[in-house]
């Protein structure tokens, strides 16, 4: 078997990214996507950033009320999503025009599998040095690559020269490579794995590569295996061609952590039609509806039940979602955020029974001609009452 070239690409601060391509004035400047700031009283988080705002310590997942108390006078956008996915897109394409081997990762982060991709005497880095170019070239971004004989070490390689990096790492400068860096790098060590071998007196990939399997397994169990395996530079992990959709969700930060049952009902059911509405533009049926809560000081439950047949409609999601909330709920709760997950998409084209329903075929159509205003007059041009059955 040939060694695998396997090739992580990243593109850079990929939101930010596109509004300064669209909008020159943005370029050189501090911006900043995700929520609202509200003169530093904003809830909700960044969602990325340009390079210039990374300058005052903003990133993702920062709460927008830092970011904005970092950086006040940075420029605060909200975002395009639908523009967002449709440059994706126009990525994606660029990839698949170098190998069908591709799997996406987030909206703009992909693994490629580029072992038999090889032609005319190129090396891999001729190869994505092409990929970066036709990408600046058709889609007018950046991209990161690294390139590596497994996943794990080409995604550490991605990051290892942004923005518009491009690095290899032969089989030979693994080990050089890996050892050096702090275990924090390691593909799955969090914060809390991190703090475990630090207790151990374990801070780099090098130290960690040179610990006995049979201690890390005493601490960590099975994982402490995989642990030192990847350490070790070794990561059969292959790169996952699958364009399945593995679930649908939505979810909603309230603007401060409320008690207010018709506020959290209405956002239920908003939620609910939103999910349904985008699973029947995927042609998607699911039997597991999962609500996610989120209270006040950060704790988040998730509470799940699977129905005795697929569905895509908001009424089904909606009291089931309702059911599951009334079960959780608890006098005095203050929540944050909440969430509804539609999943379990096995056999999309396999019938639940042999015989069409009447009832449920008109309530195809119904669901389907609210679709089509929607897509016409907006997500809010109509929508169903408050109701709340589910007891």
């Amino acid at each position: 078997m040939p060694e695998r070239i396997i090739a992580h690409m990243d593109m850079d601060a990929f939101f930010a990214a596109v509004e300064q391509r669209d909008n020159p004035a943005l370029r050189g400047k501090p911006v900043i996507i995700g929520a609202d700031p509200k003169g530093g009283q904003g809830r909700g988080v960044v969602a990325t950033c340009s390079y210039e705002a990374r300058k005052y310590n903003i990133h993702s997942a920062l709460p927008i009320s830092i970011a904005y108390r970092r950086c006040p006078q940075g420029i605060y956008l909200r975002g395009n999503h639908q523009k967002y996915r449709e440059v994706s897109r126009q990525i994606f394409a660029v990839l698949k025009d170098y190998t069908p081997d591709i799997q996406p990762v987030s909206i703009d982060e992909a693994f490629m599998d580029l072992t038999g991709c090889l032609s005319d005497g190129r090396s891999p880095l001729d190869l994505c040095r092409a990929i970066k170019k036709d990408i600046r070239a058709r889609v007018g971004l950046t991209a990161s690559i690294g390139i590596a004989p497994n996943k794990m070490i080409a995604k550490i390689a991605s990051d290892y020269n942004k923005p518009d990096g491009l690095l290899e790492i032969k089989p030979d400068q693994v080990r050089n490579f890996l050892w050096p860096l702090p275990i924090g790098k390691i593909w799955g060590v969090g914060k809390h794995t991190e703090s475990a071998l630090h207790q151990l007196q374990i801070k780099t990939v090098g130290e960690l590569a040179r610990t006995p399997i049979e201690a890390l397994s005493k601490r960590f169990g099975t994982h402490g295996l995989h642990l030192h395996q990847l350490a070790n530079g070794i990561d059969e992990r292959p790169v996952a061609v699958d364009d399945e959709i593995k679930s649908v969700s939505n979810e909603h930060t309230f603007e401060q952590d409320t008690t207010d049952q018709e506020e959290i009902i209405d956002r239920l059911l908003y939620l609910s039609e939103k999910v349904s509405r985008r699973m029947r533009k995927h042609d998607l049926k699911g039997k597991t509806v999962t609500l996610k809560i989120r209270l006040k000081g950060f704790q988040t439950f998730s509470r799940a039940e699977t129905l005795d047949h697929r569905t895509n409609f908001s009424d089904t999601i909606y009291t089931t979602a309702l059911h599951l909330y009334k079960i959780f709920f608890r006098p005095g709760m203050h929540i944050r955020l909440i969430g509804v997950r539609v999943a379990n998409f096995e056999d999309p084209y396999v019938r639940d029974s042999l015989f069409e329903d009447p009832a449920e075929k008109r309530d195809e159509d119904l669901h389907r001609a609210c679709d089509q205003i929607k897509d016409k007059f907006g997500e809010r041009a109509i929508r169903r009452g408050i109701y709340k059955t589910g007891n």
